[in-house]
């Protein structure tokens, strides 16, 4: 693949570096013009996404550094390469999510018709940064025979992030983009059935995604932490599966006028 995109002279422009931005871009556009069309406070919305960007990036990386801790502690002077890593997709999530649920709260926007309109978003940039995987070579699957394996020859890969060169690989980046791609237009299909039911377009997207993360790091070839057979992503999986089916059953229970107090307050205009 292409782990680079650009070279000239002292300055290198790496392909997952370039998705990466244009994920985070991608997402925050589309879940500003949806908070419009929710009537959100688009400008607190904007910030918000500013905020959840920050937050994801140095969660994800966090995760990274805890996932890979023993490395890290045996070559300290690897911590550098968090610099340019993305880190952890999980770590980033996580962290995103306890930060956005405060700023919406100071800001007294609506908890769960915010998260609604920026799930979808989530999904959006995942697919197109998973693309970046695919590019740089990391996130690579086990060795397959199946016709669809993907075979990488770039040196800079492996040395890199460690990518098996000249063997068949499952194409796990492309298994979680197509998977994120299928959850994308399936919220947007089906959440006018539930529109009413403020949250449940962020917990079925944390639902799915969870039930597809758990399969695809069954593929999945890449050093990334294993506890009792299954890695740090199944296992957090594993926690946010049966809480995004409690919380689907709890706001599905309530009345619409009871899914949030802050929902009915007056949104107040803010200069530019």
């Amino acid at each position: 693949m292409y782990p680079r995109l650009l070279e000239l002279g002292p300055l290198t422009v790496y392909s997952y570096g370039v998705l990466l931005a244009t994920a985070y871009l991608l997402a925050l556009y589309f879940a500003v013009r949806r908070a419009r069309a929710f009537g959100l406070d688009a400008d607190r919305v904007l910030d918000l996404g500013i905020y959840i960007i920050i937050s994801a990036l140095v969660g994800a990386k966090l995760l990274l550094l805890i996932v890979d801790f023993d490395y890290f502690r045996r070559q300290p002077a690897e911590l550098w390469t968090l610099a340019r890593s993305g880190g952890v997709f999980y770590g980033g999530l996580v962290v995103a999510f306890l930060v956005g649920m405060w700023y919406v709260r100071r800001h007294r926007l609506p908890v769960w018709p915010t998260a609604d309109a920026i799930a979808p978003g989530i999904a959006l940039g995942h697919v197109v940064g998973r693309f970046g995987c695919l590019l740089a070579g990391c996130c690579y699957g086990t060795p397959t025979s199946l016709p669809w394996g993907i075979t990488f020859s770039d040196p800079f890969a492996a040395s890199n992030v460690g990518t098996p060169l000249h063997v068949a690989l499952h194409p796990t980046q492309m298994y979680e983009a197509g998977t994120e791609f299928l959850i994308l237009v399936f919220l947007l299909l089906t959440e006018r059935f539930w529109r009413k039911r403020a949250g449940w377009t962020f917990w079925v997207y944390i639902l799915l995604y969870g039930l597809s993360r758990f399969v695809i790091e069954m593929f999945r070839g890449d050093p990334r932490g294993m506890t009792m057979g299954f890695s740090t992503s199944q296992w957090i999986s594993m926690g946010l599966v049966p809480l995004a089916i409690v919380m689907l059953i709890v706001l599905g229970s309530r009345t619409p006028a009871a899914l949030d107090p802050v929902q009915a307050a007056p949104r107040k205009k803010r200069g530019r």
